[in-house]
């Protein structure tokens, strides 16, 4: 009867054995590090951010561990293509957020966030308009007065085909103006014009413009959000100057397409733990954005429901130049 018992034991012993690869393949990753790729250059909001991301996950016990690797150019265009070729596999990620929208909706870009494998919703940034200090204006309501007594003469930085285009275009629409639109390769060459006084405005991160405004190198026009910021709390919303504009830039993970739900699954978890960690809860609040962790089907709505919006915003600023 033992020995019966013993090779009982050993058969259940077995099948588990048999039956553990499945159930851990999702986890088994070719791979010690995988890459979070930012298409945007090194010292950029995006890039500091997904650099928080990796800080965390890694410092929470993160198998494989996360490295970010920039991959700047084509205003975000080569790395949102090079990562497109990635294999489903686990080892490569994509830090992304609306870019994708406007790059297929201005016709940069024949593929759109459905090419990808959405994972888990991170962190929300308002956007705000700063200004050089040269600037002939310190308010949307003066702003629109210097541009319609001043046709084609306001400047305005932002990159070609993301949502720094995007949201001036929304500005645009609101206060009823033209504005030239320069195109620079991410924030820190938008940034770089902005202050030598180059071009008037370009959109600005609450972090950066809290640095820049105390060291008397930049001012704030307006904060595109529902409520006022916690970093700079003197700062007036666009609602607040009479002027309907709510405008973020919501950064997520996403893996390539084809991935697997149980890859999909493991990630999320991860970054889960990640969005409920303290210090990086403290170090977003920091540079003035919001955690707004979203995953699974939730994640996948928000692509769908923003896409549809973005499109009718291209359509009716004329812009649309997508299939």
């Amino acid at each position: 009867m033992k020995l019966k018992l013993t090779f009982a034991a050993m058969a259940a012993g077995l099948a588990a054995v048999a039956l553990a690869p499945a159930a851990s393949a999702a986890v088994d990753l070719p791979c010690r590090t995988a890459r979070i790729i930012v298409p945007w250059g090194a010292g950029g909001e995006t890039d500091i951010m997904g650099r928080l991301i990796a800080e965390a996950a890694n410092r929470l016990g993160a198998s494989p561990r996360l490295q970010v690797v920039t991959i700047s150019g084509q205003g975000g265009v080569k790395g949102t293509k090079q990562f497109k070729k990635a294999k489903p596999d686990g080892c490569t990620l994509f830090l992304t957020f609306q870019h994708i929208l406007a790059g297929r909706l201005t016709g940069r870009i024949d593929f759109s966030w459905d090419a990808f494998t959405p994972v888990a919703r991170m962190v929300q940034t308002a956007s705000i308009i700063g200004a050089g200090t040269a600037a002939p204006f310190n308010n949307y309501k003066e702003m629109q007065a210097f541009a319609k007594a001043n046709p084609g003469k306001l400047l305005a930085g932002g990159t070609l085909g993301s949502t720094s285009h995007f949201s001036l275009l929304q500005v645009q629409d609101a206060l009823g103006i033209d504005m030239k639109i320069i195109s620079y390769d991410g924030t820190a060459d938008r940034m770089k014009a902005m202050l030598a006084n180059t071009i008037h405005i370009g959109q600005v991160s609450e972090a950066t413009a809290a640095k820049n405004v105390a060291a008397g190198r930049l001012k704030v026009i307006a904060l595109n959000y529902k409520t006022r910021s916690k970093v700079l709390p003197d700062l007036t919303t666009a609602r607040e100057q009479g002027f309907d504009l709510a405008i973020t830039s919501d950064r997520g993970i996403v893996l390539p397409g084809g991935a697997s739900a149980d890859l999909v699954k493991y990630y999320a978890d991860m970054l889960e733990k990640v969005a409920n960690d303290k210090k990086y809860n403290d170090s977003i609040a920091a540079r003035g954005s919001y955690v707004t962790f979203m995953r699974g089907e939730e994640y996948l709505n928000w692509w769908r429901e923003t896409d549809t919006e973005w499109e009718g915003i291209a359509k009716r600023l004329g812009v649309y130049r997508g299939s």
